[in-house]
């Protein structure tokens, strides 16, 4: 396979991504001294030499051969032989303790990861963990070489050629001529800065031998510093260790590597009237003609020179002055990918709880998102494609690790906070051209051009894209050079970072964003930071800025004639001046409330509302679907955006704005205040109506991406019932629900969460939210033994509301039931308590018989199809007689004899105190509980046991057969035979398979 960076851009149309041009030079003639060309030997030489630029000459003198630095290839003078002396100095300043000091040094700080790698545990390191990605010889010819279409066909059909490893960089080339000038390019994302990393790190630890000194620069750096600066004294600037070791530079020959990353960010002149030669380390010139010269081989002949920069700076440098051009092609092999995720994703520590205590629970998950994602690597799914990009295979890991090993509460980070550090990491506050006087941030032309074709395909519910809709949103409001020197730049170096052409067959030519939440973060960024206007707001706005500007003048000036002349018209001039302003500030309020209308609608869509949640959307689109693909032929399912409001909140939070502010993406506090505030009105309100589990569950991420306490605190208030039954409570989820309530105190009504794949992890993190419920459904999860010996921690805290809990259908056994027992001996608030189906036996209905009279406030029990037989079912039976408050006992679908059967059926509420269920009928009436009973069995029949089930109907259709032969009554005789039709309708679905 190719990556889509191999392939050079060309073309005018937006699937020929043009390529980087070099910048005009033009040709100058100068007179060089005998002793003034580097490396010069004792022979003498004047003669005029043509310095050019452009394409390569095809036919050189032979004085133009000896003159020209072919990328640094220098014709080697005859040098005298070097003394014992010198060879022992040289092997002194390789072996110095400066030296091995400039190594620990470089190595402390190149292996210094930003805070965004912390979360892969303390063993990661760049050191350690790395896979380098593909690097391919280039030329050029190649680079100005107008390239196939760009569509995945292409990308898989050409594989990469000519690829060259990192530590062959300076090998000779094709003739044998020595390399000394490389300049390493590659479109942002492909992993540049990650490799001179690396590169640095391998030299500080031994293994990049062909060097004795390695000196990294930013142009970055350099570019803040107009004022002159001797070469000797940039160093020591830098690594002041290396004060003793400088002055050698240039007398010795010392292997010495430079190191400059982002040359896009200096202006560099290589004609001899804007930057003059200079070969004198000691002589201050400004930074950038430090560089020059150095490139031009003019100052220290001897060094090598790597250069990182985007492609659409390649042509800074002219082509006489590199030895060799290597593209970044990212990881185009699949193998690649999967080498990657199985180091990130394998890591000692990836729990992000810091709980060493599951570590091969852990590990074996991380093996099997591994296996997943693997799997549908090979399926040449989308995200094969923008795996391409080692920076889209950074941002799968941290979303993988953020959703599957979160398990503190608060979680330490969130979706949005990922999405926007994953774009500093890339970006860095950046500007698109340095030599643009707007001076416009790359982030900000990304959020102004790709978010309003974002924010339109989200209105529209469009993710696939043609040439006609990407000319619409980036070439209809050209109207300058510069615009279109800015959009040829973005088009080079930015383009394929955010869309790739599409992998569905049919639509090969059209384009898709790279991973799609980004599509929805880049809409959100689009609207949250204003550029969604009208063409009114932006005149309006244009205007109100210049009046502001030149208001106080005016005034100032208006204040001093009507002093002079009496002109009645000038105080209304100088009023007029202050309301315009005030009026657009009011427009722009306006504004604000449809940013916050905007949200409440996009959250609340009706048909969005049985959707998965945002949480498990995301999950699917990296790892996939199990189960048979679907065929090409049929019409996709409807493209939902349930992301984009999330987003718009999160991107309101602080933190997320002071990223922003610094990717030059600017969101006032005074905005962000004013948009919360209009929210308040609109998503708080609508959040009052029903909610579906999956869209409720979406709210609550919405809350913690907000991350503020104060309104969160008033949404979570109007809140009294909250459903999350059958969503997936992962402990990301888990710890997001408890964040949010967190925020307040205060009782809630009901907490559904039956079906949500509980365990007992889950429980610890939802403890405190736990004691605030009074109705709890925790039903038909997976709460074994251990989860309730938490339950019991709960129900004898001090502070526990509980009154009703269910935990129907759990793994609860003999030994759960004993903690359980311990629970109700010593809680103060459960009234109604059901532990139906959940594998009691006798021996856990006698152990909660046993701890049942220590209770003297639950009302309601219910142990039905726990396997319970006469004994244990009578015992309790007997102690429930002579119990305070208990007034009905569940005791259906156990194993009870007929003869056990009428000794509960003589229990009677009236006269003994409780009342026990147990068949349907009560002697030759129907019991009062039927429906009850039947309701029960109607709820549970998909995930009980077909055969144990039907077994018991049967028993229970031959009661009521029995019971209605012994009445006389017609109306008994007609509610048996109602009673009897329901039981055979269940009878007959099960034995059809429908349930």
């Amino acid at each position: 396979m190719q990556c889509p960076r191999c392939l050079p851009q060309a073309g005018s149309g937006w699937s020929r991504i043009q390529g980087p041009k070099p910048r005009c030079q033009e040709i100058m003639r100068v007179l060089l001294p005998p002793s003034s060309a580097p490396g010069a030997g004792s022979s003498s030489m004047l003669g005029r030499i043509l310095h050019t630029t452009g394409r390569p000459c095809t036919k050189a003198s032979p004085l133009r051969s000896f003159a020209r630095y072919q990328g640094g290839f220098q014709e080697k003078a005859s040098q005298p032989g070097s003394t014992r002396h010198g060879q022992m100095a040289l092997r002194n300043v390789a072996s110095s303790d400066a030296i091995q000091k400039h190594r620990k040094s470089l190595s402390d700080w190149f292996s210094h990861q930003p805070s965004e790698e912390r979360q892969f545990g303390p063993s990661f390191s760049l050191d350690t963990v790395h896979v380098d990605p593909v690097i391919r010889e280039s030329s050029l010819e190649e680079i100005l070489k107008p390239s196939p279409e760009l569509t995945i066909v292409n990308q898989l059909q050409s594989p990469c050629s000519r690829t060259i490893g990192l530590q062959n960089l300076f090998d000779a080339d094709a003739c044998g001529q020595q390399v000394k000038n490389v300049v390493l390019y590659g479109m942002v994302g492909t992993g540049k800065s990650t490799l001179i990393k690396k590169m640095v790190v391998d030299w500080c630890h031994g293994r990049l031998p062909r060097f004795e000194l390695v000196l990294p620069f930013s142009c970055e750096d350099l570019s803040q510093s107009h004022a002159p600066v001797s070469l000797q004294r940039l160093i020591t600037k830098k690594y002041l260790h290396l004060k003793d070791v400088v002055p050698l530079l240039g007398s010795t020959n010392l292997r010495v590597l430079v190191v400059l990353t982002g040359l896009e960010r200096l202006n560099l002149d290589f004609r001899l009237a804007g930057t003059e030669l200079c070969c004198d380390p000691h002589e201050p010139v400004p930074p950038s003609a430090i560089v020059v010269n150095l490139l031009r081989k003019y100052m220290l002949p001897e060094a090598s020179i790597v250069v990182t920069t985007r492609p659409s700076a390649v042509g800074h440098i002219p082509s006489k002055y590199v030895g060799r051009y290597a593209e970044v092609c990212g990881f185009s092999d699949t193998n690649l990918q999967k080498l990657y995720f199985q180091m990130r994703l394998s890591q000692p520590g990836c729990d992000s709880s810091g709980n060493s205590g599951h570590a091969e629970s852990n590990s074996a998950e991380q093996d099997n998102l591994v296996e997943m994602l693997s799997r549908n690597l090979e399926r040449h799914n989308q995200i094969a494609a923008a795996c391409f990009l080692p920076s889209y295979c950074w941002l799968v890991c941290t979303t993988l690790n953020f959703l599957y090993f979160t398990k503190s509460v608060p979680p330490p980070q969130t979706l949005t906070g990922i999405y926007t550090s994953f774009l500093r990491l890339n970006f860095s506050g950046e500007v698109l051209d340095s030599t643009d006087p707007t001076n416009i941030s790359m982030m900000k032309y990304v959020a102004k051009t790709v978010g309003k074709l974002a924010h339109a395909g989200v209105m529209s519910r469009q993710t696939c894209f043609s040439e006609e809709d990407l000319r619409k949103c980036f070439e209809v409001e050209m109207r300058t050079e510069s615009e279109l020197n800015l959009l040829n730049i973005f088009r080079s170096d930015v383009f394929r970072f955010f869309l790739t052409p599409c992998v569905q067959p049919g639509k090969e030519h059209t384009f898709v964003f790279t991973i799609p939440a980004m599509q929805e973060y880049l809409a959100a960024l689009y609207v949250v930071l204003g550029e969604k206007k009208t063409l009114a707001q932006r005149v309006g706005k244009e205007v109100s800025e210049v009046i502001s500007k030149v208001g106080e003048d005016v005034a100032l000036v208006l204040s001093v004639v009507s002093k002079i002349l009496p002109l009645r018209i000038l105080p209304l001039l100088f009023s007029l001046l202050k309301i315009f302003p005030r009026f657009f500030s009011r427009l722009s309020g306006k504004d604000r409330d449809t940013i916050a209308h905007t949200v409440a609608v996009e959250m609340f869509k009706e048909e969005d509302s049985f959707n998965d949640d945002v949480l498990d959307q995301i999950n699917s689109s990296i790892l996939g679907m199990e189960g048979p693909l679907s065929h090409p032929d049929e019409a996709p399912d409807d493209e939902v955006f349930e992301l984009f409001p999330i987003f718009m909140g999160g991107l309101l939070s602080r933190r997320n704005r002071a990223i922003l502010e610094q990717l030059g993406c600017s969101i006032q506090n005074l905005a962000a205040f004013e948009i919360a505030n209009a929210m308040k009105k609109t998503v708080i309100r609508n959040s009052h109506k029903w909610l579906p589990s999956s869209e409720l569950m979406d709210y609550f991420v919405f809350l913690h991406e907000f991350q503020n306490d104060r309104f969160t605190a008033e949404a979570i208030r109007s809140l009294k019932a909250i459903n999350l039954s059958s969503v997936k409570m992962t402990p990301l989820k888990c710890s997001i629900l408890a964040s949010v309530m967190g925020t307040t105190s205060h009782e809630v009504e009901e907490l559904n969460l039956a079906s949500c794949h509980l365990d007992l992890n889950s429980l610890r993190i939802l403890f405190p939210v736990l004691l605030r419920c009074r109705t709890l459904h925790l039903q038909l999860n997976s709460l074994g033994p251990e989860a309730c010996k938490e339950i019991r921690d709960l129900l004898l805290h001090d502070k526990c509301v509980v009154s009703t809990l269910r935990l129907s259908d759990n793994p609860v056994t003999e030994q759960g039931a004993k903690y359980l027992a311990e629970a109700i001996a010593g809680n103060r608030s459960l009234t109604h308590l059901s532990l139906l189906h959940t594998s009691l036996g006798n021996q856990g209905v006698e152990v909660i018989t046993r701890h049942l009279a220590q209770n003297q406030h639950l009302k309601e029990l219910n142990v039905g199809y726990n396997s319970v037989t006469d004994e244990a079912a009578l015992a309790l039976a007997e102690v429930a007689k002579r119990h305070a408050t208990l007034k009905e006992v569940h005791l259906y679908f156990n194993d009870i004899s007929e003869e056990g059967k009428q000794a509960l059926h003589a229990l009677r509420r009236d006269r003994d105190g409780v009342q026990v269920l147990v068949f349907l009928t009560a002697g030759t009436d129907v019991s009062d509980d039927w429906a009850l009973i039947l309701s029960v069995v109607q709820k549970n029949l998909p995930i009980w046991d077909r055969e144990r089930v039907q077994q018991h109907l049967a028993r229970l259709l031959q009661d009521l057969e029995c019971s209605r032969r012994q009445t006389g009554n017609p109306w008994k005789k007609a509610k048996f035979l109602r009673v009897e039709s329901q039981v055979k309708k269940m009878l007959v679905k099960i034995q059809q398979g429908t349930h």
